[in-house]
C-alpha cells in the first residue's frame, strides 16, 4: 500500500484489505480491458471490488484535450487570476482549464459562475464555481508537468459512460469495478458495475483516504477485499 495509507480499514462494522496495484505509465489509447487482465486478474479473487482511477480510463478512451488545440483567450486569462488554487490538482486558476470551461459551457455561464463563486467566498462557501459549471469542467485534470512531463501538454477529461465501462470490464474479465475521481481532499464515484450492491456512501468510505495517491505512485488500481469476521 502507498505510504501513510493503511492496508486494512473498517467500514460499517466490516473489515476490508486494500492493495494498491502498480502499473506502467499508461499511454493514451491503451486498452483498459488489457490493463485489468495484466495487472488485476493475477491478484483478483471472487468477492473483490476494484477501484480504478478515472484518469486511466479516460486516457484509454483518448479523452484528452491538447494545449495546442485550445488557444487561451483574454477572458480566460482574466478570470483565472481570481480563482483559488488547490493542492488537490489543477483548478481554474490555470488559464487552460478556465478556457476549457468557457469552451464547454459558454462564456456567459462561466462569468456568472465566477460572480457567484466570489459571493460564495465572502459567505464562506467553497466550490460554487464547479457546482455551476458541472462535472465535465470540475473533473478535468492535467495541464501540468510537476510529476510527469508528458502531462504538461494535455488535459484529461472524465471518462465517458463510466457505468458501461465497468459493466464491460466485468463481462470481459469477471472483475467487479468502480471508477473514482479521488484526491486527498475529496472522493467522487463516477460509475460502477450494475452488479455492485453497495451504496455510494459505502463505496466512498472504502477509498475516503485516497489510497491510490496523487503523485508518482503509478497505482491507479486499488483491489478491495472483504476480510473474514473475527
Amino acid at each position: 500500500m502507498n505510504e501513510n495509507k493503511p492496508v486494512e480499514i473498517e467500514v460499517a462494522g466490516r473489515r476490508y484489505a486494500r492493495r494498491a496495484i502498480k502499473t506502467h505509465f499508461v499511454q493514451i489509447g491503451e486498452s483498459y480491458i488489457d490493463l485489468v487482465k495484466r495487472y488485476v486478474l493475477p491478484l483478483w479473487q471472487p468477492g473483490d471490488l476494484l477501484s480504478s482511477s478515472e484518469k486511466i480510463i479516460a486516457l484509454c478512451q483518448k479523452r484528452v484535450v491538447y494545449k495546442k488545440d485550445m488557444p487561451v483567450g483574454s477572458l480566460a486569462r482574466f478570470l483565472s487570476r481570481f480563482a483559488s488554487s488547490s493542492t488537490a490538482g489543477i483548478g481554474v486558476n490555470s488559464p487552460y482549464k478556465m478556457q476549457f470551461a468557457i469552451n464547454e459551457v459558454g462564456a456567459a455561464r462561466v462569468i456568472w459562475a465566477a460572480v457567484c463563486a466570489g459571493v460564495g467566498k465572502l459567505l464562506g462557501h467553497r466550490g460554487v464555481f464547479y457546482e455551476m459549471v458541472g462535472q465535465e469542467v470540475s473533473g478535468l485534470d492535467g495541464f501540468y508537468d510537476h510529476e510527469f512531463e508528458e502531462c504538461g501538454e494535455y488535459g484529461i477529461r472524465i471518462p465517458a459512460e463510466p457505468d458501461c465501462v465497468c459493466d464491460e470490464v466485468e463481462a470481459e474479465t469477471g472483475v467487479q469495478m468502480m471508477i473514482v475521481d479521488a484526491n486527498d481532499l475529496n472522493v467522487e464515484i463516477l460509475g460502477h458495475a450494475s452488479s455492485v450492491d453497495l451504496d455510494e456512501d459505502m463505496l466512498k468510505a472504502l477509498i475516503a483516504d485516497n489510497p491510490a495517491g496523487q503523485s508518482r505512485e503509478l497505482t491507479p488500481f486499488i483491489l478491495i477485499r472483504p476480510l473474514p469476521e473475527r
